[in-house]
């Protein structure tokens, strides 16, 4: 049966955050069953549906329309018009969509170039896809190298080595002050959704002690558990200063929550040991004049997002870099996929090759009569598996030489198994209806191989 690759699928591009939000798919067992059944048109398939993005990779028949009956699927899943999908939806097939699939997992599609997370979810959705079982031969092999490819983009482009957002950003930065991060104790000022992620990065790069203030104590004393930190009231915050290197501030305040003179008592109790203070706030949490202060470093939102921009910009330069490995690992993969095609008629043609072997061991086993032994057995079984092979070795070997030549694969297919009768499921027995014509001698050997027209 003939497969093609699908991909179908929305992202952040095609769809804005309301309609994403109605086509998600966070459970993809349930969605698996249903996409791949015995008496339906697709035979392989994965799911990946993250915050920015919903796509189906399926293997199917393409004279039974695949695309559509994911469409179709897709909608009555979500209770969603197909034609509404179809409007946000882009689908790719054959070696578009394993390009698309690359540039998926190297992450040069994502919302920020090169973050790591997708190919996190990827991994995750192929593990669902293994789990059921709709995960063979294709889906495997396009997963298993769209990881390789992933990793090369990693290993050979510098496009994940530069913080391309505030939160992380500002942490790249407190590394660069202070080298290993693992030793610094830090403060976040605030407890909202930049707070966390600063958190996240924070904990990442080996922070061992978070500390939180926030005005609402019961939502910094949520944030610190979750951290593995602990929370104060807002009004002490000045006076837990001088437990902290790292501070980074969020608040929203209309005035400033950290004073130059309150830093510069902070930095007698400490004995003037550096701090590192970030501002992300606007209006600003910091007094301006803080940056004034011997070992004292303050970056304001401003300072962060020149950096990110920079780093965006050199990420922009890798990404050109990381799309000449995509295309090189796509045109690996049309070899492969190639290769596959031919897989059947090699197969069956060694084992039209060895049913004719044992056709004619038996053959002659019988003439030599029943006193034959295991020896003579033995022997006779490994000269015609030997000749069998040798014979097919040179045709198979033309095979997958031509197997790089696209436009003409599928006539070589055909002429072989035509050439070879493979289609035919009873062994040919024309040349071979007695022994005087199988060793004629006035005949050649192209006369008694292929029979007469």
């Amino acid at each position: 049966m003939n497969q093609t690759i699908y991909l179908i699928g929305l992202n952040h591009r095609t769809a804005d955050v309301s309609i994403r939000e109605q086509l998600a798919l966070p459970d993809c067992n349930p969605c698996l069953q249903g996409l791949v059944r015995p008496d339906g048109p697709i035979r392989e398939a994965l799911i990946l549906s993250t915050c920015n993005r919903v796509e189906f990779l399926v293997v199917g028949d393409p004279q039974k329309d695949p695309v559509q009956e994911v469409l179709h699927f897709w909608g009555s899943t979500c209770s969603v018009d197909a034609q509404t999908i179809s409007k946000h939806a882009y689908t790719y097939q054959g070696l578009e969509a394993i390009h698309h699939l690359f540039t998926v997992a190297s992450s040069l599609d994502s919302m920020i170039l090169g973050e790591p997370q997708i190919l996190g979810q990827l991994k995750q959705a192929y593990r669902k896809a293994v789990e059921y079982g709709s995960a063979r031969v294709i889906v495997s092999r396009a997963l298993h190298k769209a990881f390789s490819v992933a990793k090369r983009v990693r290993t050979e482009t510098a496009i994940a080595s530069n913080a391309v957002s505030i939160s992380y950003a500002a942490v790249e930065l407190a590394k660069r002050i202070f080298g290993d991060l693992a030793p610094q104790r830090a403060m976040l000022v605030g407890a909202g959704e930049m707070a966390e992620l600063a958190a996240t990065h924070l904990l990442g790069a080996g922070i061992q002690g978070i500390t939180v203030a926030n005005r609402t104590l019961c939502r910094g004393e949520e944030l610190a558990d979750k951290f593995g930190g602990k929370a104060i009231a807002f009004e002490e915050l000045v006076d837990h200063l001088p437990e902290v290197d790292i501070i980074i501030s969020s608040t929203g305040s209309q005035h400033a929550v950290i004073r130059a003179r309150d830093v510069k008592k902070v930095l007698k109790k400490r004995k003037h040991r550096p701090m590192f203070f970030i501002d992300i706030a606007v209006p600003r949490d910091i007094d301006p004049d803080v940056n004034g202060l011997d070992n004292v470093y303050l970056y304001d939102i401003d300072d962060l997002k020149e950096v990110v921009e920079e780093n965006l910009a050199e990420r922009k330069e890798e990404a050109g870099k990381a799309e000449l490995i995509v295309k090189e690992e796509v045109d690996s993969f049309a070899l492969w996929l190639k290769s596959l095609a031919l897989k059947p008629t090699i197969v069956d043609l060694l084992e039209r090759g060895e049913a004719i072997a044992e056709k004619e061991i038996k053959k002659t086993l019988k003439s030599l009569g029943p006193e034959v032994s295991p020896a003579v057995h033995e022997a006779l079984q490994v000269l015609a598996h030997s000749l069998i092979g040798k014979l097919y070795c040179e045709p198979i070997a033309y095979l997958k030489r031509r197997s790089k030549e696209e436009d003409t694969l599928t006539k070589c297919i055909h002429d072989t198994r035509r050439m070879f009768n493979l289609d035919n499921e009873q062994v040919p027995q024309d040349a071979h209806k007695d022994r005087k014509t199988r060793t004629c001698p006035h005949k050649t050997a192209n006369e008694r191989f292929w029979p007469h027209k």
